[in-house]
């Protein structure tokens, strides 16, 4: 009889920050405070579900978010996939003192469930969760298949960040920021400033999502502000994870006036860059450009990060040019019996959904020219 997976919101908080503090590979999406606003109120991300593998002590060793994949694609097929956290990474909390012992353990779960697959979205694909599974995969005769791929700019912050930014951009674009900054000072003082405790995070926030409604997100409707679910989520997660110095919100100002914003969750000693919001008067100067430097410069300062994940698409115009590590994010296809006909079912599906989106991404262009 098929065990289903147990509710996100069932499993033990404690042990679930302890197992982010063991955790092989980072992912600041998956920290119980952020995951679990996500589930209970993020709009289309509600009620996720939990593969929890524990050790014979009944320690948690291993954790990954799931939906149904008829949830998540209404595909009617019996697979489970990442359970979409907003961040754009959804690498599984494995233990890093058992992570073979974990994959394991997850796998097994999943297949417990019914499920003849899981679908990882936005997995990295050189990342040490996925070399895990790939090796406990391996052991036992099966081979996942990538569905999807691209490179990801990342930041290196273990350099000097101004020797960092000038090799990056070079001297004559840097020439240029400063001259956009001069300009912008006409309105005032520009100040970097960086919000950690919960009280200064709450004000904070408000002024990112302030930002973020002003610009093109909220004339197409996707400011987090602009959904009571979203809004709810991340007024929770932020200053959740702020208690336990897990994010920051840096602002650059002109004067009183702020005119860029992002979010940074932090796990580890990685770094994430979760949105920015920008006041598009100032578009000009480049406000969204000025705090991702002024980011990078306070990133490479810190002795506790040594990378940030941009968590930007592929060829991100503003990102890719300043943070010019890259590393591949993927979708993969994770069969979880041999030679089992059922898994080139949901494989054919999926390449065929994606065959669709691809089809409905070029009218759409083709419409707007």
């Amino acid at each position: 009889m098929a065990r289903a997976p147990v509710p996100l919101a069932a499993v033990d908080a404690g042990q679930w920050r302890a197992l982010a503090q063991r955790a092989i590979e980072p992912n600041g999406y998956y920290l119980p405070a952020w995951a679990l606003a996500v589930s209970a109120t993020a709009r289309s991300r509600t009620d996720a579900s939990a593969l929890a593998a524990h050790d014979p002590s009944a320690r948690l060793i291993g954790l990954m978010p799931v939906v149904s994949l008829w949830r998540a694609l209404k595909i009617p097929l019996p697979a489970l996939v990442s359970a979409h956290p907003y961040g754009t990474l959804c690498s599984p909390l494995l233990d890093r003192d058992a992570p073979l012992e974990a994959a394991k353990r997850l796998l097994q779960q999943a297949c417990e469930a019914g499920a003849h697959a899981l679908v990882l979205t936005d997995v990295a694909l050189d990342g040490a969760a996925m070399a895990s599974l790939e090796q406990v995969l391996k052991r036992d005769g099966l081979t996942p298949t990538i569905l999807s791929s691209y490179l990801r700019a990342s930041l290196d912050a273990t350099p000097d960040g101004e020797t960092l930014l000038r090799e990056a951009l070079g001297a004559k674009k840097l020439k240029e920021l400063r001259r956009q900054r001069h300009r912008l000072e006409e309105h005032g003082p520009v100040a970097f400033d960086v919000a950690r405790s919960p009280d200064e995070i709450a004000p904070a926030l408000e002024t990112f999502l302030q930002l973020e409604a002003s610009g093109w997100k909220g004339k197409r409707g996707t400011a987090l502000v602009q959904h009571a679910g979203d809004a709810t989520f991340i007024r929770r997660a932020v200053p959740a994870l702020a208690e336990s110095g897990q994010c920051e919100i840096v602002t650059l100002r002109a004067g009183m006036i702020p005119v860029a914003a992002g979010i940074v969750p932090r796990h580890q000693d990685r770094a994430f860059f979760f949105k920015l919001g920008i006041d598009e008067r100032f578009a000009r100067y480049s406000p969204g450009v000025q705090l991702t430097l002024d980011l990078t410069r306070h990133l490479c300062a810190d002795p506790a990060i040594a990378s940030a994940d941009s968590t930007a698409s592929a060829d991100h115009p503003m990102i890719n040019p300043i943070w010019r590590r890259r590393f591949a994010i993927g979708d993969v296809l994770i069969p979880l019996r041999r030679n089992d006909p059922v898994v080139a079912l949901i494989h054919a599906a999926l390449v065929g959904l994606n065959v669709a989106h691809d089809a409905a991404r070029r009218v759409v262009r083709l419409l707007r020219k």
